[in-house]
């Protein structure tokens, strides 16, 4: 049967996973009446409830006797590390762009990644039915784009069409259709066949998969000879090490399962059970004379972060996993899989440095791991910076910003405040298109500072750059906090006389603890202040609930948000119930003595 590996690649919001979606249906993978719902390849809690794509994933589905194996990838910057190691199993890309935005700079990122492995490109202009959307425009800017990124004659060739996923239809022309079918065609068409060279098996290992009952899955294309049940192979590690085993089971991908075969040959993606111990950029090979693939190289992370066991009042009140073995053993574990991530010990016995991608990246992990039960305290998030020629250099990042021309000045004013610069300013339709430079740490909170500045409006995106001498300090948080002086439960009366003061992150009758930040002070510096004060009885009132009715509903704050919210000298609590900032230093006399000695280091 022939083959044809395609990967879906673009920015994120521009319709990947809803393409999928139409080809699973025009290909008949489901039954005519049954209910499949919308984006059914993002099956993860995460996914579902923030829309985006997290994990790349394999469906293969056969249209005209061809079997083809559709790879979905994230669009975020963060994720950049699934989407380097699984263009690896694939011979063609399809490029989707919106066709209001135009190629944004995940695009560009991803996109130069393809064109390095020579895979092919066919280019879907996306959401032709959007009002002022411009197609004929977007084109010449995907090809100035091609042009740029130094793609060969055969790839600045590339295939066009243009459609709407929503309403499912695509065509080689602007006329609207019923069907997909000349995409599917062209996929056909212009996809090449897989590569087969002659020799000895060779197999990569790109992607994990997980099983309670098989274990871990090894997911790869099969780029030379084939691979077939009980088969003795060897395991060409990462650092060169080989060792010998055997395969106990063999699947194919089939429609959105697996399906058990007793042989694959080359060019064809496939799962294998009974490997202990492999890793991502391992190469499965010939058990007599092994030979290895290159490895996979990933871009270096950008930021850190502290993670720590819960040491707060409340620690275990939550979760099952609450020990630093349990910390550790977790964090090592993610990070067999996922390869941006790195985790390295730190002089504390119970706290590690994870460096990850960026704010979203380390955000997802500790949301995913507050899910299955555990407990941790995470520190401020910080970039990391590297000695360059002497110099101290950190990371910086092109950003993109679309917005409505009246807020177009407001954007600006923050983003050069936080040391960007800006690059290009132009006019798209009723918005401005604006791109700066600007460095890693003047991203870090910018998101929500912009779009309470543009009511909602902006539209963000950005991308690791590259690194440059320092800019220099970066102005934080204007305002203080408000500490709860003690531990007990707040009341109404207390929250209501201190509303002047600032506004709360907490309600009426909710448990806290000294340390604990519990509001935003209205002014700079943070404040102390008692939020568990009761009303005291007088034979001329009961302790009732006036005033506790004209209190202000607390502000609620998601996890991202919390991390760009903290400074340097505060830290979040995470529970599967509860997510809480504090100070590192609960006691507010230590919390001083720390910080005169701070000082006095300065001035020596």
């Amino acid at each position: 049967m022939q083959i044809r590996n395609i990967a879906i690649i673009a920015h994120v919001d521009h319709g990947k996973t809803t393409l999928v979606d139409k080809i699973l249906h025009s290909t008949n993978v489901f039954r005519a009446n049954q209910e499949t719902g919308e984006l059914i390849m993002d099956n993860n809690d995460l996914e579902k409830e923030r829309g985006i794509t997290i994990l790349s994933k394999n469906v293969s589905v056969e249209y005209k006797g061809v079997k083809i194996n559709v790879i979905d990838t994230p669009g975020h910057a963060d994720f950049g590390g699934e989407v380097e190691r699984v263009l690896k199993m694939a011979d063609g890309v399809i490029l989707l762009v919106d066709a209001f935005e135009g190629p944004m700079p995940q695009t560009r990122f991803v996109l130069q990644k393809a064109l390095q492995l020579n895979l092919k490109p066919i280019v879907v202009i996306n959401k032709v039915d959007k009002a002022n959307c411009r197609p004929d425009e977007v084109h010449d800017a995907v090809f100035e784009l091609f042009f740029n990124l130094d793609a060969t004659e055969d790839q600045l060739n590339f295939p066009t069409y243009y459609g709407s996923g929503k309403n499912g239809w695509f065509n080689d022309t602007l006329e609207p259709r019923e069907d997909i079918i000349p995409l599917l065609d062209g996929i056909l068409t212009h996809v090449p066949e897989p590569k087969i060279n002659e020799g000895t098996l060779q197999m990569q290992i790109t992607s994990l998969d997980y099983s309670t009952f098989l274990g871990r899955i090894a997911v790869g294309k099969v780029t030379r000879g084939k691979i077939a049940e009980n088969q003795p192979i060897s395991l060409v590690q990462v650092d060169g090490s080989i060792k010998k085993t055997r395969v106990r089971e063999l699947y194919i991908f089939e429609s959105l399962g697996k399906k058990r075969v007793q042989e694959v040959i080359a060019g064809d993606i496939c799962a294998v059970v009974g490997i202990e111990d492999f890793g991502i950029g391992d190469t499965i090979a010939d058990f007599e004379n092994p030979e290895a693939l290159p490895v996979i190289s990933v871009d270096e992370p950008t930021m850190n972060m502290l993670f720590s066991i819960n040491n707060s009042p409340f620690f275990g009140k939550d979760g099952k996993f609450v020990t630093s073995r349990h910390l550790r053993d977790r964090l090592m574990k993610e990070t067999e899989k996922n390869l941006a991530l790195r985790v390295h010990d730190t002089e504390a016995a119970d706290s590690f440095m994870v460096y990850g991608r960026g704010i979203l990246h380390l955000g997802v992990l500790v949301e995913t791991m507050r899910r299955e039960g555990y407990e941790l305290t995470v520190g401020q998030p910080q970039v990391i910076t590297k000695i360059i020629d002497g110099k101290k250099s950190e990371p910086f990042e092109t950003l993109v910003v679309d917005v409505p021309q009246e807020f177009a000045s407001k954007v600006i004013d923050l983003v050069t405040r936080r040391r960007g610069e800006m690059l290009i300013m132009e006019t798209k339709g009723e918005m401005q298109h604006l791109e700066f430079e600007i460095p890693s740490r003047g991203l870090i909170g910018l998101r929500t500072q912009m779009l309470t500045n543009t009511a909602g409006e902006a539209v963000m995106a950005h991308r690791f750059n590259d690194y440059k001498p320092w800019k220099g300090p970066i102005p934080g948080r204007n305002n203080g906090v408000l500490c709860a002086k003690e531990g007990g439960t707040t009341t109404g009366y207390s929250l209501d006389k201190l509303q002047d003061r600032g506004s709360f992150f907490v309600d009426p009758g909710e448990e806290v603890y000294r340390g604990m930040i519990i509001g935003e002070n209205n002014k700079p510096g943070d404040l102390v202040v008692n939020p568990n004060e009761g009303k005291k009885l007088t034979n001329m009132r009961a302790s009732g609930t006036d005033g506790a009715a004209n209190i202000a509903p607390k502000i609620l704050m998601t996890l991202e948000e919390c991390m760009e919210y903290i400074q340097q000298d505060e830290c979040i609590e995470v529970t599967p119930n509860h997510i809480r900032m504090r100070k590192t230093i609960l006691d507010e006399e230590e919390r001083k003595k720390y910080q005169k000695m701070l000082k006095a280091e300065e001035v020596s």
